[in-house]
């Protein structure tokens, strides 16, 4: 996992932007925990968050993320790839029968790479499938489908629901050092849980070297490359990605968000995540004039491709 927030940590665009129990004892988080690492922690019915250290300046512990699912038929689905320890293991073999339950290996982010072949060393029995980086990166993982295939992300509907953002490039963020902006979302109704990778932040507790540059508690943001190659530079794009929220917030009714980084929060998280929306109304006027200054045209430069995904239904 290559995350871009380091190269851009003491830029302006960088703005401020909870939870869960684990399975083997269960506990329950609640609002000032500091949930310890590599650990399962239940978010609800059939829903499981693990917390993994990434450290970025070798000082800031910004954190990852993977989440277990567990479908009606009984097996098991893991969304993202943290780095493992012996606990964890012991854990996930308890809880999916030594990986024997496990159907599928999901990766969300096109950047969080890193943890992937240990996992796969570990669990090479399930299908794995990853964004399109995924699939041109490890080469030694072989990757059963594509997410940007519709089909795929549909596999698990009803119980598990996945969409990519609007207005964003998927298939091949660019600048690769900074554009961490888009991964797909994930949503499980029965925990009425929403997991996604850096396109939201969250804090409930921000250390002390954050709140130095400017994070409150239980602040939460969009991914700071919003403001600059996160979106595509058009003048729709900010709208195009606007609208799709407010879609995914009429559909979803969640009422839990695991953010990659830097944390969980347990309740009201549709009311905060739509209080974000709101506030960034500004912002999305912004970059639209910006973009409609620099790209008078509004045409995509080379690599980057037309996305697709502007209604509820996207693979429509």
């Amino acid at each position: 996992m290559i995350f871009g927030l380091s190269s851009i940590l003491f830029r302006s665009i960088f703005q401020p932007f909870r939870t869960m129990a684990s399975a083997i004892p269960a506990q329950t988080p609640n609002a000032a925990q500091n949930l310890e690492k590599n650990e399962l922690y239940s978010m609800g019915p059939g829903f499981w968050n693990v917390r993994g250290r990434f450290k970025i300046l070798k000082l800031i512990d910004i954190e990852t993320q993977m989440s277990i699912i567990q479908l009606r038929n009984g097996k098991f689905l893991v969304i993202d790839t943290v780095e493992m320890n012996d606990r964890l293991r012991q854990e996930i073999d308890q809880l999916t029968n030594n990986g024997e339950k496990i159907e599928a290996v999901i990766a969300t982010h096109p950047f969080h790479t890193l943890a992937f072949p240990a996992f796969y060393q570990l669990y090479p029995k399930p299908a794995y499938y990853g964004t399109p980086r995924h699939l041109r990166r490890l080469t030694d993982i072989p990757w059963k489908g594509d997410l940007d295939d519709c089909n795929i992300r549909k596999k698990w509907e009803p119980e598990v629901e996945m969409r990519i953002p609007a207005g964003a490039e998927f298939i091949n963020p660019q600048p690769e050092s900074s554009n961490h902006f888009i991964s797909v979302f994930v949503y499980h109704p029965a925990s009425r849980t929403l997991h996604v990778d850096d396109t939201i932040m969250y804090a409930e507790k921000p250390g002390f070297l954050l709140k130095v540059f400017g994070y409150k508690d239980g602040a939460m943001a969009f991914h700071p490359s919003i403001k600059s190659s996160g979106l595509h530079p058009t003048a729709d794009a900010p709208y195009l990605f606007r609208d799709w929220m407010r879609n995914v917030l009429k559909d979803w009714p969640f009422d839990n968000i695991c953010c990659a980084h830097m944390g969980v929060k347990m309740g009201g998280a549709h009311a905060d995540v739509s209080a974000l929306l709101e506030r960034a109304e500004h912002l999305f006027d912004k970059i639209s004039a910006k973009n409609k200054k620099k790209n008078p045209s509004g045409e995509l430069p080379p690599g980057n491709h037309p996305n697709m995904n502007v209604s509820g239904d996207e693979c429509g």
